[in-house]
């Protein structure tokens, strides 16, 4: 067999083994030393192939198809500082739960550490931050290479699927010369599939979860961001069960769609209440059972810290359980799931602890609804943007100020919208991307990205993306002309260095940006223009709408909000 042919099977049983095992969509960055693996995608058609010449972008780009999909997405870059480009989304997928299966092309072994183009040390490149890495050989011919090659990519994306779900790295090294043989017909694949378990609690644990609900006069339901594939008829069902104050994230997605016999329990404006000292040590619980990841609200891990509640229950399907405010007294290894219909309650909460939580709630509804007629800044915009959002939308935003503005100013809705983010590591990086990469996932909803100028410059490249690919989606840049989060922080007093360090003003404004990718571009100056800017029929899938706000405004507009609900309450 000559070489040509044994690299054809090598790369070709790699893409089976692949698509055996579920991966529909592969990001591929060209390059050279992953030219084998990158003509195998691309010449089958059971895999969806996505084009990205950023690395950086390319990674975060597969990051929000896998976030969109709820299935792993496979990766491939070439060698060199080509792969190291993929680490910050790589970290976004470890700490946010998103399966990456991550393929780096890399020189033969007689080539690294000495002095090679394009070769740096990529043996666990990614360290601690995938869940497994492997080396694999070089095509050889060996009897033993390929059904090695069959177990260990099932083996890589049993683990990237394995709650919980995160990324893995396979490290696939080749000799030139790099051309196949194309193949139109993959090879048989002998490893047929795997079978995962849910993830459910023991009997022990069903039972202290019953008597702990059952024994509680004080207390109240925390969900914060759920677990890829997560069924919120489970989530509904345990609200209705539990009757308990609920309080939802907007990252859980269960402040829209939500059914009426549930509207009562569910606390939205939870943040804006417990900045109030006086309402937090009033509606101090002594038992709090928490799905999901710990909110975005400073104000409720103040909450728990100043309570110590007796009982904090933690419920997720990592043993390494998410607990930042070390306040936890039990955990319980499970995903949301059926297992919670057969918790056995007979609740006893106080009717006047859920009274207090239900008439903040609407006193605090009534001041954010009402918001618009009032103020004019970010906030304003904000709760606009969501008031205008058709039905079937996904939201997707950035860290910083825009995910906090989402969390006050979205009130619970029936109405089909979906709010997603990049909030494993909470980094304003590859926000543009992931959103573009999610848009690929969902074609049939419509689209939109919610991010600050800061953001925006920070992942500009994403848009290279609409060039190779069909994409739709509206981008919406809070321009205040910096770091407007840092306005709300210590460091704003210290006016001698906060603008140099921390405001970090560009006076860009984006236009030209819009223009150089073929988007359709408008501008908001006035609370008043963004209803006829929203409601304008637009047939260009891309669009770039800039709303330009100021840092100083938005602060003052929202500690009078702030201000407003906590007089209201003292009433």
């Amino acid at each position: 067999m000559s070489e040509r042919e044994i690299l054809s099977n090598y790369v070709y049983k790699i893409v089976a083994s692949i698509i055996q095992n579920g991966v529909e969509d592969v990001v591929i960055s060209p390059g050279s030393r992953s030219t084998p693996l990158a003509y195998a995608f691309s010449s089958i058609e059971d895999v969806k192939v996505y084009r990205q010449v950023d690395e950086r972008s390319a990674a975060f780009f597969a990051l929000g198809i896998a976030k969109a999909k709820q299935k792993p997405v496979a990766l491939l870059c070439t060698s060199g500082t080509a792969a190291a480009n993929y680490y910050p989304a790589i970290v976004e997928a470890k700490y946010s739960r998103v399966p990456l299966i991550v393929i780096t092309a890399d020189r033969p072994h007689e080539l690294r550490e000495v002095g090679a183009p394009q070769a740096i040390n990529q043996i666990r490149l990614y360290g601690e931050q995938v869940k497994w890495s492997a080396e694999f050989p070089i095509p050889d011919g060996a009897e033993q290479t390929l059904p090695f090659i069959e177990r260990h990519v099932a083996r890589a994306i049993n683990i990237a699927n394995t709650s919980p779900l995160g990324p893995v790295h396979l490290n696939v090294p080749f000799r030139e010369p790099l051309l196949i043989d194309f193949k139109k017909q993959l090879p048989t694949v002998h490893f047929k599939g795997s079978f995962l378990s849910e993830i459910v609690p023991t009997d022990e644990g069903k039972n202290l979860l019953s008597e702990i609900i059952n024994n509680t006069k004080k207390g109240f339901i925390i969900v914060g961001e759920l677990a890829l594939g997560t069924d919120l008829r489970y989530m509904w069902e345990f609200v209705r069960k539990v009757k308990w104050p609920v309080l939802v994230e907007s990252l859980s997605n269960m402040r829209t769609n939500i059914p009426e016999d549930c509207k009562e329990y569910l606390v939205a404006t939870y943040d804006a209440l417990l900045k109030d000292e006086q309402l937090r040590e009033n509606l101090s619980p002594e038992t709090v059972i928490r799905f999901g990841a710990q909110p975005v609200s400073k104000f409720l891990t103040i909450l728990l810290n100043q309570s110590q509640p007796k009982n904090y229950v933690v419920v997720d399907e990592d043993p390494m359980f998410r607990d930042s405010t070390s306040v936890s007294t039990h955990f319980i290894h499970a995903s949301v799931g059926s297992w919670m219909s057969e918790i056995s309650v007979q609740s006893n909460l106080d009717n006047s602890y859920l009274s207090s939580w239900q008439e903040s709630e609407v006193i605090a509804v009534k001041y954010i609804r009402d918001y618009v007629k009032k103020e004019s800044d970010e906030g304003a915009m904000v709760r606009l943007l969501l008031e205008h959002l058709p039905n079937g939308s996904d939201l997707f935003v950035s860290s910083s100020m825009p995910i906090r503005d989402i969390d006050t100013f979205l009130l619970p809705t029936e109405r089909d919208i979906q709010i997603f983010a990049n909030r494993g590591a909470n980094g304003i990086d590859g926000v543009m991307s992931t959103a573009i990469g999610f848009s690929q996932g969902r074609i049939d909803r419509n689209m939109y990205l919610l991010i600050g100028d800061l953001a925006f410059l920070h992942d500009v490249n994403a848009l290279i993306a609409t060039r190779y690919q069909s994409c739709k989606i509206t981008v919406v840049v809070l321009n205040n002309d910096g770091g407007g989060i840092f306005s709300y922080l210590p460091q704003s007093t210290v006016k001698e260095y906060y603008e140099d360090l921390f405001g970090t003003p560009t006076a860009l404004q984006f236009e030209q940006v819009a223009n150089m990718y073929d988007m359709n571009y408008e501008q908001i100056k006035e609370l008043d223009e963004m209803e006829t800017v929203f409601n304008k029929q637009s047939t260009n899938p891309l669009r770039l709408i800039e709303v330009f706000t100021d840092r100083q405004e938005n602060v003052i507009a929202h500690r009078r909000l702030w201000q407003q609900i906590h007089s209201e309450l003292k009433k």
